[in-house]
């Protein structure tokens, strides 16, 4: 695509120059291709040679990730391929450097990036792609935080044009690793409701998830056969809860016994969570790992990711 581009404007300078003689015509083309080639290469930073250590260096190449890119320019308005690999090479970065130094970084990146409103409109897209798609292997909601800060306060984009940036910040910032996660009332099997908050445990394995869904019952095997949450359990210091969030409950009979006896497996019988919002269930299944005061451990968590912190941790 960058190739024909390039050959259309050679020809379109050629076609301006013909009063010039052909030998200049040749080499006035040529030089303004140079010229715009040049402009659309994307250059990383150079660390300077004093920085040894694989931490700073990386602090050093995440701050300055952006720096040989002038994003005012329209010439990147065409080249979207190019601006992809360099989002996703950058979105790998950020987890070698602290979280507050990603925050900060990628705040500056989509400030910076608000000069040219086509292309801030096609790297928010890109956020979206990668760190908030549920597909995504990279998804990373603390990544993509500062993205919707900007986009939610940047006066480049009209108040219709915050909307859904604005409601997906509300939901990323709800449950956020460190706060408490919210409160729910839950149903089980024989009538009986409790409340997250009244369910004992010094940690609280939140597992949302749907009957009949393969990935759900992949997470279920995983989780119910490591050996570090069997023992948590027995010894009483892990209770794992399943919550079914949607309303097809003759499903969720279906499927109760998938579930491990010494599993409290749940429903929303009032629909409370979908209509109050308090959980993003764009993801399904859902992990959280909660401590004894519901504080949220780990949030959008992969069974493995459970097991390590309890491996670590308890």
């Amino acid at each position: 695509m960058r190739n024909l581009y390039i050959i259309a404007l050679a020809l379109l300078l050629c076609s301006m120059l013909s009063c010039k003689p052909a030998s200049k015509q040749i080499e006035l083309a040529q030089t303004e291709v140079e010229i715009m080639q040049q402009s659309l290469q994307f250059t990383l930073p150079e660390i300077p040679t004093f920085l040894t250590d694989p931490a700073g260096r990386a602090d050093y190449l995440v701050r300055h990730y952006w720096d040989n890119v002038n994003f005012a320019d329209t010439l990147y308005n065409k080249e979207e391929e190019l601006l992809e690999q360099a989002w996703v090479d950058y979105c790998d970065l950020l987890s070698y450097v602290p979280l507050s130094t990603a925050h900060e970084s990628m705040t500056v990146a989509m400030t910076n990036l608000t000069v040219n409103k086509e292309v801030f409109l096609v790297m928010a897209e890109l956020a979206d792609k990668y760190l908030y798609d549920p597909n995504s292997p990279m998804r990373n909601e603390e990544f993509y935080i500062p993205v919707l800060e900007v986009m939610t306060q940047t006066p480049v984009l009209t108040d219709d044009e915050k909307i859904r940036p604005s409601a997906r910040l509300q939901l990323a910032q709800s449950n956020r690793v460190g706060s408490k996660a919210l409160d729910f009332v839950y149903t089980t099997r024989n009538g009986k409701q409790s409340t997250l908050y009244k369910t004992k445990g010094d940690y609280l394995l939140l597992f949302i998830n749907n009957p009949g869904c393969d990935a759900c019952g992949q997470y279920l095997r995983q989780l119910s056969t490591a050996p570090i949450i069997d023992r948590m359990v027995k010894d009483g210091d892990l209770t794992p809860l399943a919550f079914y969030p949607d309303e097809q409950l003759d499903e969720w009979y279906k499927h109760e016994e998938d579930f491990p006896d010494y599993w409290i497996n749940s429903y929303d019988k009032e629909q409370v969570m979908h209509k109050q919002n308090l959980y993003d269930l764009k993801a399904i299944p859902t992990l959280y790992l909660l401590d004894k005061n519901k504080v949220v451990l780990l949030k959008d968590a992969t069974p493995s990711s459970i097991e390590e912190y309890l491996l670590i941790n308890s």
